[in-house]
């Protein structure tokens, strides 16, 4: 073997040795950066190659959000491939879930993750005065970032849906089914059981505020209980349906 591919091959184990023992708090910039500063790890300790932090989502003007325990390994095996390549447990999931990070993108791998109802609050801040209920579960099957596009599809459910100022309670489940094109993450909604019908379409841009236009059906029985609180976000048609528009 020549001198130069031994000292090219010393060089590239030199900078992946360097990589992945750098501090966590490098994942901080590097999520911030992809993410318009919409995701954030905080609290980051240890290495690249194995670490732990608090993952924030923040709403739309950074000054709110949620937060959830992280922590990450590297496996070595991508390290010949010149990858970085983690396995990341979120809060207490049995199990991890993949992410991949080349220079200039980021790719998620089969996630789960499980969020308050107040997280719909953190896109829509309108959606925050409600006080929002129930259970979210968001489960990403593959997503890219890359230079400021996404793709790939995710799946929300919102179970036992409700909110504060509601009579009623549970409303119902719901299902958002979501697909990135590079340009735009574009959503389906629908019922999938309640007794508030809801169903629309909607999409997102990065650096842009979500766009939803969807309707909202209450039967009969309901109406009187459920009139005022869907007048505060959706415009009354008559006969128990509703308009819904937010951009």
């Amino acid at each position: 073997m020549s001198r130069r591919v031994l000292a090219g091959a010393g060089l590239a184990v030199f900078a992946l040795a360097l990589i992945v023992t750098a501090p966590a708090t490098l994942l901080d910039s590097r999520l911030a950066r992809q993410s318009e500063g919409r995701i954030r790890l905080a609290e980051a300790q240890g290495t690249l190659w194995s670490g732990s932090g608090l993952v924030e989502i923040r709403a739309t003007n950074l000054q709110s959000g949620i937060a959830k325990h992280l922590r990450w390994r590297l496996r070595p095996a991508y390290l010949l491939r010149v990858q970085l390549v983690y396995e990341v447990f979120l809060d207490h999931a049995p199990n991890p879930f993949l992410v991949a990070l080349q220079r200039s993108r980021a790719d998620v791998t089969d996630a789960d993750i499980a969020l308050p109802a107040a997280a719909f609050g953190l896109a829509e801040p309108r959606l925050a005065a409600l006080e929002l209920t129930g259970d979210v579960q968001l489960h990403v099957a593959r997503l890219t970032l890359s230079s400021g596009t996404i793709q790939g599809n995710a799946t929300l459910q919102w179970r036992a849906a409700g909110s504060a100022l509601a009579p009623v309670s549970p409303l119902g489940d719901y299902e958002l089914s979501l697909e990135g094109d590079g340009g735009a993450v574009r959503g389906s909604l629908r019922t999938l059981r309640g007794p508030l019908q809801l169903d629309g379409q909607g999409s997102w841009s990065p650096g842009r505020n979500p766009e939803f236009q969807g309707t909202a059906r209450v039967p009969p029985q309901h109406q009187q209980q459920l009139t005022p609180l869907l007048r505060l976000i959706a415009i009354d048609r008559g006969g128990g349906i509703f308009s819904l528009q937010m951009k």
